[in-house]
């Protein structure tokens, strides 16, 4: 009989396993990451309806020789714009719900000009145009009703007019920003994962050093 019996077999694909894992380096996570993130946001891209914007501005102008400010009225129409009041006039002319009007108008005011540009977004270009414009003709329609007592009224600057291009991200850039954001989780995960350590009997080739204790009993014993 030998003291040292040989490994069992079923050791043996444990050991090649743990072989087989070494293959791939540690920073494969990050590649891994960046190339499952530009593929996703590509596909976001190309699946995703485009969306078209469309703008209609307005003016504020002193109302005879009254000397109000029109930039600060400018401001207080702008913040008017998407409330329901005005919204709930829009709805009939727009022909969509003011849930609809409240989701795709947006309002820009200018702080050196008396201006107001409203901007509506839909994925029909035609809708909208509709709603930019019935947005803006209700805002028209409620400093009319109080133009004698604030001195100010709204006067028509621009029409909205039918969107040729998208205004939503190509699939080449929300790609690009899936490719960023798989790069990002990918580091991060490769920063957060435990770092893999060898067993103590891992490597044959290290030599065992005996302790002080152990070193002064085997001198002991040789003298």
């Amino acid at each position: 009989m030998t003291d040292n019996p040989a490994p069992a077999e079923h050791d043996r694909p444990s050991e090649r396993g743990r072989t087989s894992s070494r293959w791939l380096p540690s920073w494969w996570w990050l590649p891994a990451g960046a190339l499952i993130g530009a593929v996703a946001g590509g596909a976001y891209g190309q699946l995703r309806p485009p969306e078209y914007t469309a703008t209609s501005s307005v003016v504020a102008v002193p109302n005879g020789s009254t000397g109000a400010d029109a930039l600060g009225f400018a401001q207080a129409y702008g913040r008017m714009a998407t409330q329901l009041a005005v919204l709930g006039d829009a709805q009939m002319s727009a022909g969509v719900p003011v849930s609809t009007l409240r989701d795709s108008v947006t309002v820009a005011t200018s702080p050196d000009a008396p201006m107001v540009a409203v901007s509506a977004t839909s994925t029909s270009p035609a809708q909208a145009v509709d709603i930019a414009n019935a947005v803006s003709h209700a805002l028209l329609s409620h400093a009319d009703r109080t133009k004698d007592d604030t001195g100010i009224k709204l006067e028509r600057l621009s029409r909205a007019l039918k969107p040729t291009e998208p205004s939503s991200a190509s699939p080449a850039l929300t790609a690009l920003v899936g490719l960023s954001a798989g790069g990002l989780l990918g580091g991060l995960t490769l920063l957060a994962r435990p770092r893999r350590t060898e067993p103590d009997g891992g490597d044959p080739s290290r030599a065992s050093v005996p302790g002080p204790a152990g070193a002064a009993d085997t001198h002991g014993t040789l003298g």
